[in-house]
């Protein structure tokens, strides 16, 4: 006679509650938010007018829910973007490529919370990249604003 080692019902009641948990059906990031840099970059050809990645703002994909992996890869798109429009605005400092970065900044500040935290880290790490950018131009200002206020 073969004897089955029995498990204990809390153990399989848990089992099939993690089962039933997915990221697909428990995501807080929105779909838009894992387009990568392209669509921000893209999305922020229209700044300092609303932005949006299919109807997503850019400030939604930092979500204080987001997971490790969600900001990790969004902070990779939003620092690849920062990276090639730093360049372009440091040689024009009034160009569209300032007030597209402007605006990411903007939506990235209107998203994280003041304390510490990966949010924090990562709006630090972004604004590195503004070392070489005039900041005070009109045209970052009025990026920045405009993300600030809708990003």
């Amino acid at each position: 006679m073969k004897v089955t080692p029995r498990r204990p019902p809390a153990l399989a009641l848990a089992l099939l509650a993690l089962a039933g948990c997915s990221r697909e059906g428990d995501a807080v990031l929105p779909t838009a938010c894992r387009e990568g840099a392209p669509a921000v970059r893209e999305a922020l050809e229209a700044a300092p007018s609303e932005v949006r990645i299919d109807g997503t703002p850019i400030s939604a994909c930092l979500g204080e829910k987001s997971d490790g992996g969600d900001l990790r890869d969004v902070g990779k798109a939003y620092l690849d973007t920062a990276a090639s429009l730093s360049s372009a605005a440091a040689e024009d400092p009034n160009g569209p490529e300032a007030t597209q970065l402007g605006y990411l900044m903007g939506a990235v500040r209107r998203s994280a919370p003041a304390d510490q935290g990966v949010n924090y880290e990562m709006v630090r790490r972004l604004e590195q990249e503004l070392l070489r950018v005039d900041t005070t131009t009109a045209a970052f200002r009025r990026g920045f604003e405009a993300g600030r206020e809708g990003g």
